[in-house]
């Protein structure tokens, strides 16, 4: 369904002919009705799936101009239980390139994310409706049980969909809020509804704990949140400029995921607006960024700017070790995908993908110069320019690699080594030029990472390499631990390895 290498054939059939309106009729509905149809996927056919229209922006301004290449939703096991694609994935979600010409934002913006954290698989596909061509979508991997278990090992836990409702007003006795930015507003639930939206049977107390603790326990946030998966979703964000999201004006677009251990996992969501296709930051002072300020955009955008209103990207940047692996986190990213124009490489791969498919799509929102240029330079979305990639991303690379926190020297970690017993084991590593050395752990995949401190060895023990110092930590043992080190510098930090806790050193039991 996701392979990258090929462009997925969706042939949807519907009985009415007058398809289109009923969708646009159901898209109001308060219950999610959908069109019942046949589909074909790759060849394969499936009966009886709910097909209905989906998005806001990328729904609502494409169907008041009187196009025809809306978004879908189509669910599979809508009328037959368990029916499901191969995979088992149950629903298709297609994106139409709303605000892209270059079609390849999402589908390289999540590329990138899934090398650093649990995001979804995305692709190209070409639709067909009623035997009539519809052109060229990007394939988005739903968030829901099945990704949960394919990327957590479990299902059963809290999942919200941070998206408000457009338009909602705050219920009576109840502070306003901003979106779903993550504010304590008091302990009654109904002063969350329209601003967040349940996906599983329950999960109101623990996602009001969760903003309670955030705005007044930080110190304690490391107990209910994954702090590092947090971190390399804030940093993607910054790093590729994706203001459609917490980072941007709106702060949605966004799940929580609270395992069966109590702790939540952010999960990024809906990227068609990455790389600058969207410029509204949030800021008083600057609310409608140009493409020079989205160019040049602080690491630190909300938290220099002493906003109060993204109280998550404050309560972690003020913590110094947190904000140090943030650091280290958009270095890294950096390092990846844009150092050297990586990602110019990878663009120009999905383009060449979907060229020919996108050239016959009589349906496409831009136009084909639009398309072939875009990936470089400005091209108009209608009447809202939008940013060339690498007109963004070379400029952006440059400025924050130039930045001091990422040019001055970070620590280094190396020789690291470990050794284990029956119920003990035993990390040991080298580290220069830092002031602390932190083990993160956890005793199996898919579990909670937890850190402590390590011990440095005086002087001369540990056969340390000049101008190294050697550091140890014993653990509790079992099967299947893995671990990552932080180096944490007077200003900055290092992980190791660097892409951690994605890569991870596995304890096995021969050692």
């Amino acid at each position: 369904m996701y392979d990258p290498a090929r462009l997925t054939q969706v042939k949807i059939t519907f009985a009415e002919e007058n398809w289109a309106e009923l969708l646009a009729q159901y898209k109001e509905a308060p219950d999610e009705k959908r069109l019942t149809a046949q589909l074909e996927v790759n060849g394969i056919m499936y009966d009886s799936v709910g097909v209905r229209y989906k998005g806001n922006s990328s729904y609502n301004a494409v169907y008041r101009k009187g196009d025809q290449k809306l978004p879908f939703n189509i669910k599979i096991d809508y009328l037959v239980d368990d029916q499901a694609l191969p995979g088992g994935y149950d629903k298709i979600k297609l994106s139409n390139g709303f605000r892209d010409p270059s079609f390849v934002r999402e589908v390289l913006a999540y590329e990138i994310a899934r090398t650093y954290m649990p995001a979804s698989r995305a692709n190209f596909a070409q639709l067909y409706i009623n035997g009539k061509y519809f052109g060229v979508y990007t394939s988005v991997e739903s968030v829901d049980k099945q990704f949960l278990e394919r990327r957590f090992g479990e299902k059963n836990g809290v999942l919200v969909k941070c998206d408000p409702v457009w338009g909602y007003k705050a219920a009576r006795g109840c502070p306003s809020g901003d979106k779903s930015n993550l504010a304590y507003l008091g302990s009654d639930s109904t002063c969350y509804y329209g601003l967040y939206e349940m996906k599983s049977d329950a999960g109101w107390k623990e996602l009001i704990e969760l903003t309670r603790i955030l705005a007044n326990e930080p110190d304690r946030l490391k107990d209910i949140l994954d702090i590092d998966q947090t971190l390399w979703w804030l940093a993607f964000s910054n790093v590729v400029v994706n203001l459609d999201s917490y980072v941007g004006g709106f702060c949605h677009n966004y799940y929580l995921y609270q395992d069966e251990e109590g702790v939540f996992h952010p999960i990024i969501w809906d990227l068609n607006l990455a790389f600058g296709g969207f410029n509204l930051t949030g800021l008083k002072d600057a609310p409608n960024y140009t493409t020079e300020d989205l160019q040049n955009m602080s690491m630190f955008i909300h938290y220099k700017h002493g906003t109060t209103n993204r109280p998550l990207i404050t309560a972690l940047l003020e913590n110094d070790l947190y904000r140090k692996i943030y650091v280290a986190h958009c270095k890294t990213i950096l390092e990846d995908f844009f150092a050297e124009a990586q990602f110019i490489e990878r663009a120009k791969t999905w383009q060449k993908l979907v060229q020919e498919a996108v050239f016959k799509d009589n349906q496409k929102l831009y136009s084909d110069s639009a398309f072939t240029h875009n990936l470089y330079t400005t091209e108009k979305a209608g009447s809202q320019p939008i940013v060339g990639i690498a007109e963004l991303m070379s400029k952006r690379a440059e400025y924050l690699l130039n930045h001091k926190l990422i040019q001055d020297p970070a620590p280094v970690v190396q020789k690291v080594t470990h050794s284990q017993s029956t119920d003990k084991l035993v990390i040991t590593a080298q580290a220069k030029d830092a002031e602390s050395l932190w083990c993160y752990y956890r005793s199996a995949r898919g579990r909670t990472f937890h850190n402590v401190q390590m011990t440095a060895l005086p002087q001369g023990e540990g056969q340390a390499q000049e101008g190294f110092s050697v550091y140890e930590i014993e653990l509790p043992y079992h099967p299947g631990m893995e671990y990552y080190l932080v180096g944490e510098g007077r200003i900055n930090a290092t992980v190791y390895p660097r892409r951690a806790s994605r890569e991870s050193i596995t304890v096995d039991q021969d050692g």
